[in-house]
């Protein structure tokens, strides 16, 4: 093809997604398939996108690993899985205090959403649920953020049960396509994992989804997985990239260039125009081109540290945003659901 025709065809499939059609995957394949010759005209269709569903304001989220450590499930990528031998902190649930402060912390920085992330398959005992009620009402009654939970699989009860506690939003990755899960976790089915989807929008909570790219994955694989996020009507997409821990199975994968991850996010956003596209784990690998994100069609970003790594200083994304003229959207699930309709 021609330059021109190739620009023509990158334009006609923006043209789509904003005329609320959607790109097929043999679209999707040939956009990620793209030199980067051509990146900067895609990056510039993607923040169309992001612009024309998402406006200018982003969502910035904040995480604190709970309990770490020893954890039943085999994810490759997890430091904390208790299958792999790796420099992981392990200890138990942290005081109730400590997380308030932490919440109180990110609500202060423009946080909507603060995730309580446990390690493990879903809630098993009793010790387990007096836990999350107690965090959670703590939440509730100290800090008017977002009450965001990552704890693994859920069945139905949990699901309706977390929800009476208060929780608002649920994440759980589906991490990598279909095709592709039995090569990151087998403790655990993929079904499982599109179950505790349905099982979490059913009890009302907003869904958070999406996976890890650079896992060795193939590209018809991540346009698999977009696919899938796609059909189940995920709201709220976080990207994130491999960062390689030594220990683990895929120690020895080298990272994501800054160039593939841009033309990963900006390939997310025309085969997701309305979702929240959140920047999250291995956002360092970018170096310098960080601010990018935004420009390539992301629409939210998380700050602070993340589950076993250091993030980047939170004083330095502010001054992104700022530099950005992005605007933080800092209303929370919680006041969205208590204001009139």
């Amino acid at each position: 093809m021609t330059d021109q025709a190739i620009y023509q065809r990158i334009n006609g499939l923006m043209e789509t997604a904003l005329q609320g059609g959607e790109i097929d995957g043999q679209d999707g394949l040939w956009l990620l398939q793209l030199h980067h010759d051509y990146l900067p005209w895609l990056m510039a269709c993607a923040d169309r996108l992001r612009k024309a569903f998402r406006g200018d304001a982003i969502e910035v989220c904040a995480i604190s690993n709970v309990r770490s450590g020893n954890c039943s499930e085999n994810c490759s990528f997890c430091s904390q899985s208790g299958h792999h031998k790796t420099a992981a902190p392990v200890y138990n649930y942290i005081a109730t205090d400590d997380l308030v402060t932490q919440a109180q912390q990110a609500r202060a920085w423009g946080v909507s959403d603060f995730g309580v992330v446990s390690k493990g398959w879903g809630i098993r005992s009793a010790k387990e649920h007096n836990q999350l009620r107690d965090y959670f009402a703590a939440l509730d009654a100290h800090s008017d953020i977002g009450r965001c939970a990552s704890l693994g699989v859920l069945d139905a009860d949990s699901a309706q049960t977390l929800k009476g506690y208060g929780l608002e939003n649920y994440h759980h990755n589906l991490e990598t396509a279909e095709s592709n899960f039995h090569n990151v976790c087998t403790t655990h089915s993929y079904q499982e994992n599109i179950d505790t989807i349905n099982h979490a929008r059913a009890a009302g909570l907003r869904v958070c989804s999406g996976g890890i790219l650079g896992m060795g994955e193939s590209l018809e694989q991540r346009i698999e997985l977009a696919l899938t996020l796609r059909a189940l009507g995920v709201e709220s997409v976080p990207l994130n990239f491999l960062n390689p821990q030594q220990g683990t199975p895929l120690e020895d994968i080298a990272p994501m260039t800054p160039l593939n991850i841009l033309q990963n996010i900006a390939v997310f956003r025309f085969m997701l125009p309305r979702a929240e596209i959140r920047i999250a784990g291995g956002r360092t690998f970018l170096g310098d081109m960080q601010s990018m994100i935004f420009m390539a069609g992301a629409s939210g970003v998380m700050i602070g540290n993340y589950l076993t790594t250091a993030g980047r200083q939170v004083a330095d994304d502010l001054r992104m945003f700022q530099d950005l003229k992005l605007s933080i959207r800092a209303d929370t699930q919680h006041r969205r659901q208590q204001s009139p309709a």
